[in-house]
């Protein structure tokens, strides 16, 4: 496994349009099916299906208000996030660390990076981001890098298969933010 210390020669950049399959590729790599029980994020046991589209992807991409933050190393895509201006906020979200680098900090790079990109290009004050309420795991990691959970949840789509199948019947997004300074 890679350490953080091998994450010096990562480039940072807008995605386009030549990175759309590659960004769904990785995405889902990092959340759905087999493939994804390689890292911990996986949502394989409470999602099936996809997680995102080329559609959806694209979107982000094309949108005046956001960007697709992609992370490369030695010309590979290896995470990526999106980075949306919504006022005072920034909001963060579709973030994908692939699995085989997981667990090795790769992902704190990531955030910390965004953070600091969405303060300096917007000026916004906060940024927010919505977890499924169940990730415990994931809910705890985001805590360990400054995000508080608000209490605040939103349905999960379900019967929109566009955004998964979902194995169990519980499942909400809860809003976390963190202040940027």
């Amino acid at each position: 496994m890679e350490t953080a210390a091998t994450a010096t020669a990562l480039t940072y950049r807008d995605a386009t349009d030549a990175n759309v399959d590659g960004l769904v590729a990785l995405v889902e790599s990092a959340y759905r099916g087999d493939d994804s029980r390689a890292g911990w994020t996986t949502e394989a046991d409470i999602l099936e299906g996809q997680r995102t589209d080329p559609e959806g992807v694209r979107a982000v991409i094309k949108s005046p208000d956001s960007r697709l933050l992609t992370v490369e190393r030695d010309g590979r895509i290896v995470a990526c996030c999106q980075l949306e201006h919504r006022g005072e906020n920034a909001y963060f979200g579709m973030f994908a660390v692939s699995p085989l680098l997981q667990g090795a900090g790769l992902g704190k790079l990531v955030i910390a990076e965004a953070e600091r990109r969405a303060r300096e290009t917007w000026g916004v004050r906060e940024m927010q981001m919505t977890v499924i309420s169940v990730r415990e795991d994931l809910i705890a990691w985001y805590e360990r890098r400054g995000y508080r959970r608000t209490g605040r949840m939103t349905p999960f789509p379900y019967g929109e298969e566009r955004f998964g199948i979902p194995q169990r019947d519980d499942l909400q997004f809860e809003l976390l933010v963190k202040e940027l300074g």
